[in-house]
């Protein structure tokens, strides 16, 4: 029987032998004015403060200004960057030092976003790297063509592959009357999947709700104490692996649990304020969508997914089931061609592909009916370079997760989940 981890010890490390680690009074000031510096941000950009369960002394004191202070709060990352340079740059005690490295970090992308909300760009690469702490790696359209060419000999009829797998895909669209009962029983089984190798605190919860006109296909907003409330996004089809991906990407082992960790093991456990912010456009960013996105492979190895779509998901929402292995292995394969998105976020981006070029790379390479094309346009259009914390994000993580032995996979997972982790410690 698998060893079971509490969310607030330090995995892959005995803590409970550990003494407390003595409090450090100038990084905790730092922290506390990257948390007031953050707040401050959020005043004016409403998507950059994803969550907060810190003090409420913390909150900005002053009204927000007529006009955005970009140069005043440009200065203030500069100077609390500084500080916590030297502060590396001196300090010997190993936890102290990535802890004040990774403020660093998170300050970088805080520059990026005033600038970016100020109106100045950079190319896409420049501002994936500030914000998310990497670059994702670029591939010519042929690279997707011959992704394309090894989908059509899995698909059964003639004609365009995106046309194929739309209409293979097309006979496990979920009813909207079977969304919540789908969703409830997959979120629950991703729940009892996580449980095997993690306790949870017993006052752990979720709200569930279904929202439309929303960029995105569903969200976790965490309210700090454990909780969450998940959205999905009912303005398009929901087909029925989604409900399966959407549902572990938000919950267990994906958003619901990274943070509770998180606020478990660091902002509670060691009081570090920094964890009680967490800014969307930030590494942090690149850790939590890369995490969410492997954990549903952690959740569902092999052919779990489509062995508990086929028993149990499909059955409930009334549909057949004839062809759904074939689906999942076309998904399978489709799965390379995420990149394209990158692609596509690039050449909108830079301006060196119109809507036109990206609605039909998004249906060609991407795969998708055109309501999911121009939802992710709009999607890129708003969020810009966040695209590549989801691909590229799961592959770095996976790739750190599965360096190690196989059968340590959910402890490094689970140490993953609860330490300050940057994009280059992966």
């Amino acid at each position: 029987m698998k060893k079971l981890l509490y969310l607030g010890l330090v995995i892959l490390a005995s803590c409970t032998q550990q003494k407390p680690e003595p409090p450090h009074q100038q990084l905790d000031e730092l922290a506390t004015r990257y948390v007031k510096l953050g707040l401050a941000i959020g005043q004016y950009d409403s998507d950059f403060v994803d969550a907060y369960y810190g003090p409420d002394s913390l909150q900005p004191r002053q009204p927000k200004q007529a006009v955005f202070p970009k140069d005043s709060l440009l200065a203030a990352v500069d100077i609390l960057s500084g500080e916590l340079a030297r502060s590396v740059a001196v300090e010997t005690h190993d936890s102290i030092r990535t802890r004040a490295s990774w403020i660093h970090s998170q300050l970088t992308a805080f520059a990026r976003r005033i600038r970016i909300f100020s109106g100045e760009y950079a190319a896409f690469d420049t501002e994936s790297k500030e914000l998310f702490g990497a670059t994702a790696p670029s591939f010519p359209e042929s690279h997707y063509r011959s992704l394309v060419q090894k989908l059509d000999s899995v698909l059964p009829g003639n004609g365009p592959v995106a046309e194929r797998f739309q209409t293979l895909a097309n006979r496990f669209i979920i009813p909207k009357n079977k969304l919540d009962t789908v969703f409830k029983t997959a979120i629950a089984e991703c729940r009892k999947r996580t449980l095997q190798h993690y306790e949870l605190p017993a006052s752990e919860d979720f709200k569930l709700e279904y929202v439309t006109n929303k960029p995105w296909s569903g969200y976790n907003w965490y309210k700090g104490n454990y909780q969450s409330l998940i959205q999905i996004n009912t303005d398009i089809q929901i087909f029925i692996d989604r409900a399966i991906d959407v549902g572990s990407h938000e919950s267990y082992p994906g958003h619901h649990v990274y943070n509770m960790l998180l606020e478990k093991n660091l902002y509670r456990d060691k009081h570090w304020v920094e964890l009680s912010l967490y800014p969307l456009f930030s590494p942090q960013s690149l850790i939590a969508e890369g995490s969410a996105n492997y954990g549903i492979e952690m959740a569902f190895p092999g052919d779990e997914k489509v062995r508990f779509a086929k028993d149990v998901l499909l059955p409930l929402a009334g549909l057949d089931t004839t062809g759904i292995s074939l689906y999942f292995r076309a998904l399978e394969i489709k799965s390379e061609l995420n990149y394209s998105r990158n692609e596509v976020g690039r050449g909108l981006l830079n301006e060196t592909m119109t809507e036109a070029d990206a609605l039909r790379w998004l249906m060609d390479y991407g795969l998708n009916n055109r309501e999911t094309s121009l939802k992710s346009i709009s999607f890129i259009r708003k969020y810009r370079s966040y695209v590549i914390n989801y691909n590229y994000g799961k592959d770095l993580v996976k790739g750190f997760v599965e360096a190690s032995d196989s059968t340590k996979k959910w402890d490094r997972f689970g140490w993953l989940l609860s330490h300050q982790v940057t994009p280059a410690d992966l």
